[in-house]
């Protein structure tokens, strides 16, 4: 018996043909194949399907397999023209380096195959005719040298240019001349040198004068033993030592009593003898000696030398303490004294 057909619930086949996009089939004739290939067109009204639905049933539909491997293939080719244009760039960039820095070399460097091992080897040459180099032969200079003539070659090509300068026109010079210093070495004029140097500038220019004279080994730097007026006011000792720091002298501070001024200050160092010799020397009396104390002694300052010998002396106490006075004597008389120097 047979039992008629189930009636179709409408919107039915709507719902197979979606659920039949989906399921896979083989061969290209098929229904669904056919169905799939006008989704794929866009042919919504075939389908019976809103337009819209079908765009984006298009867009979300799986691909075949062969459809995946032509996307495969299309994207390795698509790499391997990019690889092949980064390559060819780089390999242009290098060339065009090379060719600036080797523009003149006959010698050209080239790739060589993968896999063979090749050392090329650059022929080096010194440089040939007058340039500068590093050359096996070193020649000594002269005053007509190179480079004065490389100087003088220069500024002629700039004065021809137009361009002046101090070397155009000019022709290389020799330096003549001698360091002669006579047949011997020996100072002509020995009173122009200094011959002594003394700490004391007055000092200096006395030991200067006296230079023929000096006894030997005479330090013009000895101690002087002056730490102050140590003398009772208005003596002789004290006006002394007063008058010589006036006269830029420095005189000790304890050399005792006048008659012992002498000794005393030759064990310093100072030069004692009996000859006046300049302003500021100290003139020693012996005690009673023209006038002196009988036990004391007196001391005096030198102030004038006469040319005949005689002197000139200031001195304190000797017509009241600490009255300055002065006294001159001959030369005779002056050689009976003692003198301290410097």
């Amino acid at each position: 018996m047979r039992h008629a057909a189930h009636a179709t619930r409408k919107g039915a086949g709507a719902v197979a043909l979606t659920k039949s996009l989906f399921t896979t089939k083989h061969g290209a004739h098929s229904a669904e194949s056919v169905y799939a290939s006008k989704a794929a067109d866009g042919n919504a009204d075939v389908l019976g399907i809103n337009p819209d639905l079908a765009r984006r049933l298009n867009e979300v539909a799986p691909l075949t397999r062969r459809a995946i491997r032509e996307s495969a293939r299309a994207a390795q080719r698509k790499n391997t023209v990019l690889a092949s244009a980064s390559l060819a760039a780089l390999v242009g960039t290098a060339a065009t380096s090379m060719a600036f820095m080797k523009a003149d070399d006959d010698t050209t460097m080239f790739p060589v195959a993968d896999g063979a091992e090749t050392t090329q080897t650059l022929d080096i040459s010194r440089v040939a005719g007058t340039s500068a180099s590093r050359s096996d032969v070193r020649e000594a200079l002269t005053a007509d040298d190179a480079d004065s003539q490389y100087l003088v070659d220069a500024a002629n090509n700039a004065a021809a240019a137009g361009v002046q300068t101090p070397y155009a026109a000019q022709e290389s010079t020799n330096v003549t001349g001698s360091w002669d210093l006579g047949e011997t070495n020996a100072v002509k004029d020995t009173s122009k040198l200094t011959t002594a140097k003394a700490y004391n500038e007055k000092v200096a220019k006395l030991v200067d004068k006296d230079e023929a004279q000096l006894p030997a080994g005479f330090n013009p730097n000895h101690a002087t033993g002056d730490t102050g007026n140590a003398y009772p006011w208005g003596q002789c000792t004290w006006w002394s030592y007063e008058r010589r720091h006036q006269l830029g002298l420095s005189t000790g501070s304890y050399f005792g009593d006048a008659r012992s001024w002498g000794a005393s200050a030759q064990s310093l160092g100072y030069w004692v003898d009996n000859q006046a010799r300049a302003v500021g020397d100290v003139l020693v009396f012996a005690p009673g000696q023209e006038g002196a104390d009988g036990y004391y002694g007196h001391v005096a300052i030198v102030e004038a030398v006469n040319p005949d010998g005689s002197i000139r002396i200031s001195e304190s106490n000797a017509k009241g303490l600490g009255v300055i006075s002065q006294r001159e004597f001959t030369a005779e008389q002056a050689k009976a004294f003692t003198f301290i120097h410097y």
